[in-house]
Parts: structure tokens; C-alpha cells; sequence
């Protein structure tokens, strides 16, 4: 990619590319602060570049306004919010040198990419006025996505009659009865139970590796038919073509985003019964929205608890969900603690774990063991040892050799983010990817949607499990409770952790602190 789009450095200017479009060049010279739509881009940045395209930038340019505006809310929604209090705006703005905030702000809405939405707060019974609404401010796609579930939500709620079956299951019988229901705990017997009915089923999970798990089932992505097209990733089915089973299940639904509930919401026609399995204490998703835990918080639909499967590991995660941290004991070794002095020693016990240790004890092949760490940052340094350890190349292609595990950061048609799967081709076109659910080519345009993916982040694990894991903890620094829980739940029958953290991982566990995200979906259900 040429590096001379109006005088960006290089990376910059392919992140700009990747982003903006082919005419991204023309679009930054209309408008410079058109720079903050690209992630990471911050508004410092945005007006060094303005000075070097405009004569004389004005800070109080309307264009600026605007785009600082939408940069805000990006930036929310990279820590999960879905939308921000308007006054957090206007006073996030001031800080950055906006006279007229509320100029902004309505420049913003004008051009539609930020829509504003009223809530009506909670007022005593016995209040002798009532309060002005309070005003939210969102991302136009993720604004309009909740209110997609919220409306999806109540409509097949309305809609749904009670299917005509039986079964024995307080679960199963909510899933049959009501149009939207939850269980947490273990999905299996659920699943088997409402597979028994005989009633038409769709069983689908976040990932193709998650959905190898469940007999029958498909990853969200192949369900709803994910279609990439001009305005980016979209899915086939939906109002227009939704899905034709009369119940729909989908477990590991922790991990759903709101855009991604959106659309699995739409697909399902009326009357159409839709079963959600899934964590809410654990992470939520990665992207904007914690749906699942708003749906239980919101009341509006039956929540059932299943009882946890016995062993070592569902009596570790037990004590975990009750704040504590138990020493459990594994005869078969399904739960091994292996204590490390540092970041360095942690890395290089959890390629021990992974390339031998657990292949040679337990005979469970490598590329069913999964190492996760904590934060985005630490997972890069991780991947780089482990490839130098177990699969050592130059990088034919973005990095990636022919053998190279790989993680979809973002969504690909073929393969939904949070997919991994094994480079099998490389060249200098692109690379061919094996996943679970088949091969996907992945032209050189698309590779920066992948990261290597030995290991991955727990955030970015949500809603997969797989046969073995190694959770490395190599500092206490960003652990809690809700982390610490997703991490220990991703293992189907072995989990190795490694640590240095020490007594950090106890206080941990004692964090019961739910992760904190603003949202609108609890109020648009109540």
C-alpha cells in the first residue's frame, strides 16, 4: 500500500485505506477529521494531520465537532457501551476544546451516524414531579441494533403460541411454553430434551469450534447465512427470509453482541420459540452490549438454572462463582496449577502445556488445546514465542505461514470473529484457512482480520470451550472475577493453570463486581 495519503506514515495510511475505502484520499482532504473513524486515531492525532491538509484548521470547525462526537462514542463502544449520557458528551467536548458543544452534538445528528434517544427515568411513587427525560447518545448502528432486540425481544414474546410437546425439564418446559426464554448452566440435556420433542430445531452457537460441541448445531454466522457486501458483513436470512424452525437455540449466548442480536432477533419469524444458553456472570461479548445479561436483569423473560455437572472442574468454577478460589482434587488431572515466577517462565511453561505436556500425559492433540491470556496487549508477545517454538517462519503473507493457528479478530464471511482455525495455503495472493466448518480464502486485502491465534485473549473466547485449556496469568494486573470465571469455564475435560500472579488470582475471585457497561436494552424492556 503506498504510504503517501496526504502525507500519513505508512501503517497509518493502510489502516486509513482498510477503513475509508479506496477513496479515502479524497474524503481526508475534504474533511481531515475524517481520520477519527479509523481505530486507534486519536483526536491529537486527527488535528496534527488537519494542520498538514488545511491552511489555517479552525478547532471549532463544525467538521470537527461532529467527528469528535461520533470518535467518543467509538470509543465507548470499544469498551462495550452500547450509547453515552448526553451530558458525558457535552462535557467530554468542552475538554477537548468544543466552545459550542451542543453545535456539535446536532451536527453530529445531522448527518445521521449519531442518533439521540430519550429515557424516561425511574420516579418514586410518590413524587410530586416528574423529571425531564434523560438523553442518551449512540452510534446510529448500535442505537438502532438494541432497539432491534428490545422490539424482536417483546414481539416473539407476543407472538409465540405454546408448541404443542411435552417434556420434563423446568427449561426445556419455559422453552416450549414462552416466545424468549434463558438457561443457564449446562445446555445439554436441555437441547436433548427439546431434540426429543420432535419439534423443528435450529441449534446454533458463536463459533463453528463451539458448535462442533452440540450435535446438529452451526455456528450463528452459517445459520444466519453472513453475507459480506458493500457496507460491510450482513446476513441473508432475516424479515425478508427468516429461518423456518419453530425453535431456535443458541448457546454460548454470553458472547452475543447487540448487532449480532439484532439480526438473530430478525431472523426468527413470529410465532418462532428462541432459547438463549449462556454465562452471565463470565465477559460478555468483545463488542458493544452485554444482551444476554441485560435480558435476565430486565425481567421481562423466564430465566431457568440448570444444575452444574459434577467433577473437579465444575467444583472449581463453583467455588469461583461463590468468590473463592478452591483447591480441588483431580485424579484424572483435569485441573493442574502450575505456579511460574513471571511473564517469561509463563510463556514458556504454557508452550511446555501446549506441544508436549498435554499431548504426551493426556493424549489430547495439540490443536485441541487453546492457551488463553488476559488483555488484548500481552496476547501478541504470547503468539510470537509460541510460533517461534511451534511453527518458526518468516511469514508469507501478513505475518502467517502455512501451519500457523490463527484467530479472526473480524468477522470474515466464512468465519465469525472469535473463529480460530490453521493456515493450510500462503502466498503472496492471501492465505486459505481450515476452520472447523470448512476452508475459507482469505484474499491479502482481508488478513489483517486475523491474528495469530495459539493464543487468544479470554475476552475474545467467550461462548467457545474446547477440549483443553492453559490459562496463563502472568501478572494479577486486569484480573476480576468475571474474567477469571470465562477463563476457567473454557475447558471441556482438562485445565491447566499457570500463574504468576500469586495471591492476585485469590482477590479475583472475591471480585463479584459485574463488568461495568452502559446500555439501554434493561430499559427498553421495562
Amino acid at each position: 500500500m503506498s504510504s503517501d495519503l496526504l502525507g500519513l506514515p505508512e501503517a497509518l495510511a493502510d489502516r486509513a485505506h482498510a477503513h475509508l475505502g479506496g477513496d479515502a484520499a479524497a474524503l481526508l482532504r475534504g474533511d481531515p477529521w475524517e481520520l477519527l473513524r479509523v481505530p486507534g486515531v486519536t483526536p491529537a492525532q486527527a488535528d496534527a494531520f488537519a494542520r498538514d491538509v488545511l491552511t489555517d484548521p479552525d478547532p471549532q470547525d463544525p467538521r470537527r465537532g461532529r467527528a469528535l462526537v461520533a470518535h467518543l462514542l467509538a470509543e465507548a463502544a470499544r469498551r462495550g457501551d452500547t450509547a453515552l449520557p448526553g451530558a458525558e458528551v457535552v462535557a467530554a467536548l468542552r475538554g477537548l476544546r468544543i466552545a459550542d458543544p451542543f453545535a456539535a452534538v446536532n451536527a453530529a445528528l445531522d448527518e445521521a451516524r449519531v442518533m439521540l434517544f430519550l429515557e424516561e427515568p425511574d420516579v418514586p411513587d410518590d413524587a410530586e414531579e416528574l423529571p425531564d427525560p434523560e438523553e442518551w447518545l449512540a452510534l446510529a448502528r448500535y442505537g438502532l441494533a438494541e432497539e432491534t432486540v428490545a422490539e424482536g425481544v417483546q414481539r416473539l414474546s407476543a407472538t409465540a403460541p405454546p408448541l404443542e410437546a411435552s417434556a420434563d425439564g423446568e427449561a426445556a418446559r419455559q422453552a416450549l411454553f414462552h416466545g424468549v426464554s434463558v438457561v443457564t448452566g449446562p445446555p445439554d440435556g436441555v437441547l436433548a430434551e427439546l431434540a426429543a420433542t420432535g419439534v423443528p430445531l435450529a441449534v446454533a452457537a458463536v463459533t463453528a469450534t463451539a458448535a462442533a460441541e452440540y450435535p446438529g448445531a452451526v455456528s450463528l454466522h452459517r445459520l444466519l447465512e453472513a453475507r459480506e457486501g458493500h457496507g460491510g458483513l450482513g446476513y441473508a436470512r432475516g424479515e425478508q427470509w427468516p429461518l423456518d424452525a419453530a425453535l431456535v437455540a443458541v448457546v454460548g449466548a454470553e458472547a452475543l453482541d447487540v448487532e449480532a442480536a439484532a439480526a438473530l432477533v430478525e431472523a426468527c419469524p413470529d410465532g418462532a420459540h428462541l432459547v438463549l444458553f449462556g454465562d452471565v456472570d463470565g465477559l460478555a461479548s468483545l463488542r458493544p452490549g452485554r444482551v444476554l445479561a441485560d435480558l435476565v436483569a430486565s425481567g421481562a423473560v423466564p430465566v431457568t438454572a440448570v444444575a452444574p455437572s459434577s467433577g473437579p472442574l465444575s467444583e472449581l468454577v463453583s467455588g469461583v462463582r461463590g468468590g473463592g478460589l478452591p483447591v480441588v482434587a483431580a485424579p484424572d488431572r483435569e485441573v493442574v496449577v502450575v505456579p511460574v515466577k513471571d511473564g517469561a517462565e509463563a510463556a514458556h511453561r504454557a508452550g511446555q502445556l501446549l506441544t508436549d505436556s498435554i499431548p504426551r500425559a493426556l493424549g489430547i492433540p495439540s490443536d485441541s488445546v487453546q492457551v488463553l491470556t488476559p488483555g488484548l496487549a500481552g496476547t501478541a508477545a504470547f503468539n510470537a514465542s509460541l510460533k517461534a517454538v511451534v511453527n518458526p517462519g518468516a511469514g508469507v503473507c501478513g505475518g502467517f505461514d502455512v501451519g500457523d493457528r490463527v484467530l479472526v479478530a473480524v468477522p470474515l464471511e466464512g468465519a465469525p470473529a472469535g473463529e480460530t482455525g490453521t493456515v493450510t495455503e500462503a502466498d503472496a495472493s492471501g492465505l486459505t484457512v481450515a476452520f472447523v466448518d470448512g476452508k475459507v480464502r482469505v484474499p491479502r486485502a482481508l488478513v489483517a482480520r486475523l491474528r495469530h491465534g495459539w493464543a487468544i485473549p479470554v475476552q475474545q473466547a467467550a461462548g467457545t470451550r474446547w477440549p483443553a485449556v492453559v490459562a496463563v496469568f502472568p501478572s494479577a494486573s486486569g484480573l476480576s472475577g468475571a474474567l477469571l470465571l470465562t477463563a476457567l469455564t473454557r475447558a471441556r475435560t482438562h485445565l491447566s493453570i499457570v500463574t504468576a500472579a500469586g495471591p492476585g488470582l485469590t482477590r479475583a475471585a472475591a471480585d463479584r463486581t459485574p463488568p461495568a457497561r452502559r446500555t439501554r436494552l434493561v430499559g427498553l424492556l421495562t
